[in-house]
């Protein structure tokens, strides 16, 4: 190591030794080959031992992209659950875990984590990004890698925004409409948004980036008040006198049972306006010593609303009571359709030290923090008498992270070359959620606790020969919950100080079969501890119950891949054999079709998921103007062993499609115009642990899907581009329990200009 690599290596230490985070660092800021439909890559300084898929900001612009998570909807075997556009919990499902478990995927904004670990089914913060500022999204499939933690044994998402060269603009607006019809409740759901983006970098070598982004959308109603009957087909007994009601409807319930529907509950209406403000910016000191921060603000005003489907005898809506419907009797309690407001601020902030020689030793500090400076929402206003106000201001994260990094010579690939990355990574999870009366102000529960995540790691890629490439890596994680408890009225029960730890092993051997073929075998372990929500936020309100578990066990992955990659003139190949056998995975199991909704947290003994995945880029020879993009996955996720609940032994994973593919076709005619066709699929899955839920296709189950999507762009001379797009062309109904979207146009315009330095 030089003096000045030392220095500064020294001063990133010293730095960062009180603080406390998870980023990227330099280790994984380039890791991942850039593939082009010319089947040509460029040679990333460390190689990743995980299989890998990248969307750039080009490519992008072949689909509809309205919010940052639409990025993934066409990479290799990935869910995202957006039940609806405005919707601030889109959850990432994968190879072989499901959109109930959240902490299975890691998303990285420039290095900085959006993971938010704090809610039981919270997403990723994809709110701080503007669609506009995006310039390439990677994927990273399985906990192969010694440098992120055990929530990488699902899925690691890693997305870029823009650096500017030189002077950059760019202004996007774009509008939608969806027509939903559901249970006779038919309307048209709209919403725009307004994207804008400046950047420059000026001679003295200080760069900015400021991006900002409003959104205003009426999402579809995504849930609804119901009764199930028995397996006899008893609904539950009421007496007294009950008012006469037409409009109930009634169908089929996911478990076969006869289920009665009376309206959108539960906030189903969502209406919100988001607004979001970025300022990004560095400066080089030296020609190897950077220094880059960034501030974002998103700002969330929300208003959900209800409908009932009930009217009386003179045609008045009715919302509660004892009603009767078809000869049954229903006793719909006052908490049934509680409209609610919300108000949410977050800031993001953090900072990246590095140096950047080309090769030898480098190093790299990164800080960040996530704050809920503002999170209320009031439930029940003008319904009932005792409406709450939840908050969890005061809630969120920080992650710290120094790294050191060795690179031989660029042009050294001959055997005995050694890349290591070594580093130490801390975070902390904070949740502080209580529940006022409205009214009084008297705190009637709440909800709090943390979580300490301490974790050192090495990683060798050795290149044992030309064509030979060893990777081996190991972290070991110290794990800590702490000041966690419940108030509920009078009493209350604080949660005694947990500590764990593992060894996390991983191994890869990859084969260079000459310049077009790539063989791999992966092998590791990742060890995901549970989160906060697991752990303390056991809650009852009006419209849910949750059980949770202080002594959940960490979940414990030990995966295998072996990836064939084969690169050709017009594209590339892809083919994946994986096993993930997960020991005591973590699952929520939800009951949505009851009033409260019931969720329980629990340990699964061992669930083992097999399966194969196919990838490929293709750029027909002689016809430059079409390609094609796609993947097929089979996976088959299986319950061995499971003591708190023997019956779900044998049965398949909740929310894991035996097949799930897509397939996108770009024609380029000409360098202005643009044309995409996409189709989306998922087959059978399951809700729940016990695979009781025979009817999938209704409100509650989970069901197949074949969704097509087109777009058309035109770009004029002066830099306007003009688009029309539509998802879910053909209008298919589908469900990941909630409704996803029917039918949705899109309409856009963007601007842009871009210097030349």
């Amino acid at each position: 190591m030089d003096t000045r690599t030392f220095l500064a290596t020294a001063v990133l230490l010293s730095a960062g030794a009180p603080v406390c985070v998870h980023a990227q660092g330099v280790a994984t800021d380039k890791l991942i080959d850039a593939i082009t439909v010319t089947g040509q890559r460029e040679r990333a300084g460390v190689d990743v031992p995980n299989t890998t898929a990248s969307k750039t900001a080009e490519e992008l612009r072949a689909q509809n992209l309205f919010n940052p998570e639409d990025s993934l909807k066409y990479l290799p075997n990935l869910t995202i659950r957006k039940r609806y556009i405005g919707d601030r919990n889109a959850l990432i499902g994968g190879r072989s875990f499901s959109t109930l478990q959240p902490a299975r995927g890691l998303v990285f904004m420039d290095g900085y984590l959006l993971s938010n670990f704090l809610g039981r089914f919270d997403a990723p913060r994809w709110n701080m990004i503007a669609p506009e500022e995006i310039e390439r999204v990677d994927v990273l499939y399985g906990p192969y890698s010694a440098t992120y933690p055990g929530n990488s044994i699902g899925t690691t998402v890693a997305i870029r925004t823009r650096r500017p060269d030189d002077l950059t603009m760019s202004v996007r607006t774009t509008a939608f409409s969806e027509h939903f019809d559901e249970y006779g409740l038919s309307d048209d759901y709209t919403g725009y948004q307004v994207s804008a983006f400046l950047g420059n970098r000026f001679d003295n070598d200080v760069w900015f980036t400021l991006a900002a982004n409003r959104q205003d959308a009426t999402g579809h109603p995504m849930q609804y008040y119901t009764v199930s009957a028995n397996a006899a087909g008893q609904f539950p007994t009421v007496s007294g006198a009950a008012t006469p009601v037409t409009g109930v409807r009634f169908d089929t319930d996911p478990q076969g049972r006869r289920r009665a529907v009376f309206g959108a509950n539960a906030g189903a209406i969502d209406h919100t306006i988001q607004d979001q403000v970025k300022l990004r910016g560095g400066y080089a000191f030296t020609d190897w010593l950077e220094l880059e921060g960034f501030v974002a603000l998103w700002r969330n005003d929300t208003e959900a609303k209800n409908r009932t489907f009930m009217r009386d005898a003179a045609g008045n809506e009715v919302w509660s009571g004892r009603v009767i419907a078809d000869g049954v009797t229903f006793n719909v309690p006052a908490t049934a359709f509680l409209p609610s407001t919300r108000q949410e601020e977050h800031r993001h902030w953090g900072a990246t030290l590095r140096t950047t020689q080309a090769d030898g030793w480098n190093g790299s500090l990164v800080y960040s923090r996530y704050d809920f400076l503002e999170d209320t929402l009031i439930e029940g206003a003008r319904v009932v008498a005792e409406p709450t106000d939840t908050e969890r201001d005061g809630t969120g994260w920080q992650t710290f992270e120094v790294q050191g990094v060795y690179t031989p010579v660029a042009d050294d690939w001959t055997g005995g070359r050694h890349t290591l990355a070594v580093g130490f990574h801390r975070n902390e999870y904070q949740l502080d959620n209580p529940v006022y009366n409205v009214a009084s102000g008297a705190l009637t529960q709440n909800v709090f606790g943390q979580t300490r995540l301490q974790a050192v790691y090495l990683q060798d890629e050795w290149r044992l020969a030309a064509r030979w490439t060893l990777t081996l890596g190991a972290r070991y994680e110290d794990w800590t919950a702490f000041n966690g408890g419940q108030r509920a009225g009078a009493a209350s029960v604080n949660y005694p100080e947990r500590s764990d730890s593992a060894l996390s092993p991983k191994a890869s051997l990859a084969y260079a079969l000459g310049d077009d073929w790539t063989l791999r075998v992966s092998a590791g372990r990742g060890v995901r501890f549970p989160t906060v929500p697991e752990l303390f936020q056991g809650t009852s309100t009006a419209g849910t119950i949750v059980v949770n578990d202080p002594n959940l066990k960490p979940e414990r992955s030990d995966s295998v891949d072996f990836t064939v990659e084969r690169w050709l003139s017009w594209g590339k190949l892809r083919a994946s054999l994986f096993q993930d056998d997960v020991r005591d995975s973590i699952f929520s199991q939800t009951n949505i079709t009851v009033t409260p909704n019931v969720t329980n947290v629990q340990n699964v003994d061992r669930v083992r998921t097999r399966g194969i995945e196919t990838a490929f880029t293709i750029a027909p020879p002689g016809i430059e103007s079409l390609s094609f993009d796609g993947s097929l996955a089979y996976a088959k996720a299986e319950i061995l062993e499971n003591d708190n609940f023997p019956i779900s032994v044998g049965k398949l994973w909740p929310r894991i499609p035996k097949w799930r593919g897509n397939l996108q076709t770009v024609w380029r005619p000409t360098d202005q115009w643009l044309t995409s066709l996409g189709v989306r699929y998922s087959g059978r899955m399951f809700n729940r642990l016990e695979n009781d839920d025979i009817n999938p296709d209704t409100y509650g189950g989970v069901s197949r899907f074949t969704m097509l999507d087109a777009r058309v762009a035109y770009t004029m001379a002066s830099n306007v581009e003009l688009a029309l797009g539509v998802d879910n062309i053909t209008d298919e109904r589908a469900y990941q329990a909630h409704p996803y979207p029917g039918r949705t146009a899109f309409v856009e315009a963007r601007w842009s200009f871009e210097g030349a330095r």
